[in-house]
């Protein structure tokens, strides 16, 4: 899945935001304190952070049609 530009539900936009999350995330902060410091405090916007997975390097090693 791509992070949507804009949130599903209340419209604010969020895409610019994940580069940052995924960096800050994968030194080994902590998810909701970097969710606080990006101002994202609706959960409809954190649910999309937070319920991201990242399978485009899994769908790329299958075979193309």
């Amino acid at each position: 899945m791509i992070i949507p530009i804009r949130c599903l539900t209340c419209g604010k936009p969020i895409g610019h935001l994940w580069e940052e999350f995924k960096k800050r995330t994968k030194k080994g902060e902590d998810a909701g304190k970097v969710l606080d410091e990006l101002k994202l405090e609706r959960y409809c916007c954190r649910s999309v952070f937070l319920g991201q997975v990242d399978t485009l390097e899994l769908v790329n090693k299958f075979k193309k049609f």
